[in-house]
């Protein structure tokens, strides 16, 4: 499998890795059956990303998604952090191989999970966020379009 050496530098040299402290908002997802799990944390204030970490147990692939999307997210409004997509990700790696885009698919998840953790915490409403499901049983067959 050929893997971008975008992919490679965030696989090896991993950004925003760890946990916040009383953090504004945490996501996990994934689970242990299929290997990837993908915990970020969120440090919001007035309504920006101030600080952003993860923790991700899995393969390269996982790993390298969820740096670049700590990178992407830091510094965004909730708003534009809520625009950063799984296919955004990949793009941003310079490509991931068809079998790893679930990974991809997680790290959008995540992203998503700590902001509806942050929602509910707060008692806020974000109209992006309704509807909005969180497949804790990913499969590694999701290819986007």
């Amino acid at each position: 499998m050929q893997y971008s050496d975008k992919v490679m530098d965030h696989f090896l040299n991993p950004r925003n890795v760890g946990q916040i402290e009383d953090a504004s908002g945490i996501g996990e997802v994934g689970n242990a059956k299929c290997g990837d799990i993908m915990k970020i944390f969120l440090d919001i204030e007035d309504d920006i990303i101030k600080d952003v970490k993860f923790q991700t147990f899995g393969c390269g692939s996982a790993i390298a998604s969820s740096s670049m999307a700590t990178e992407m997210v830091k510094g965004k409004t909730i708003h534009e952090a809520l625009d950063i997509t799984n296919k955004a990700v990949a793009e941003a790696l310079d490509g991931l191989p068809p079998v790893k885009m679930h990974c991809s698919v997680l790290a959008e998840q995540a992203i998503k999970a700590a902001l509806i953790d942050y929602a509910e915490k707060n008692n806020i409403h974000i109209p992006e966020l309704d509807g909005v499901v969180i497949d804790d049983d990913h499969h590694h067959d999701i290819e986007e379009d």
